[in-house]
């Protein structure tokens, strides 16, 4: 497979959008856009550690469950939940039913929110400068983890948040467009932060 796909629209796109449709959804629309707002990213910090070990369609696909199911991923709500949450949590055959995933969102909500700052302003003192490094010229030039996601899973662990390594960093970087790593050549152009 090459490393661009021409989608039946004509525009070049990252070929790992290709398969289905939430895919090519998911590249044009949200994968590398600037994300704030403390709720919004302790969202994707949840949903990537959900992510782990398992395919990101999964993810995709059970969102709205996900919404649902963790009060649309406000901090305060979460942070409140308790021990009957869990166990209807571990219930909800909508969403990824791991206890462990499921008690450390709790944990981490609880944690975000005594962030001085915030998360937001955590999570994005790590980001780096924009324009600091070319897009990628094919996959072979996108990193698992950077220098920046090793920080930054460092800092959120000392922090006390849980699943939270530096790969699972580096995907939230990307996703949140904390670093573009569209291919050159893919039609998604890179978004002002």
């Amino acid at each position: 497979m090459s490393d661009l796909i021409i989608g039946e629209d004509g525009l070049a796109r990252c070929a790992w959008s290709a398969g289905v449709p939430e895919y090519r959804v998911y590249h044009d629309q949200e994968w590398g856009t600037p994300l704030r707002g403390d709720d919004a990213l302790f969202e994707r910090v949840s949903l990537e550690a959900f992510q782990s070990g398992l395919s990101w369609i999964t993810i995709l696909r059970k969102r709205p469950a996900f919404r649902a199911a963790f009060a649309g991923f406000h901090l305060e709500s979460v942070a409140a939940f308790g021990p009957a949450d869990v166990e209807r949590l571990l219930n909800d055959a909508g969403i990824v039913r791991n206890r462990s995933k499921i008690e450390a969102t709790l944990h981490n909500a609880r944690v975000a929110l005594e962030l001085p700052g915030g998360l937001s302003a955590l999570l994005w003192s790590y980001a780096p400068e924009p324009g600091s490094r070319p897009r990628p010229a094919g996959r072979a030039d996108v990193p698992a983890t950077s220098a920046e996601s090793v920080a930054m899973a460092k800092a959120l662990k000392k922090r006390g948040l849980r699943f939270v390594g530096p790969t699972t960093a580096y995907a939230l970087m990307q996703a949140t467009g904390m670093v573009d790593d569209h291919l050159a050549g893919c039609h998604v152009a890179a978004r002002a932060l």
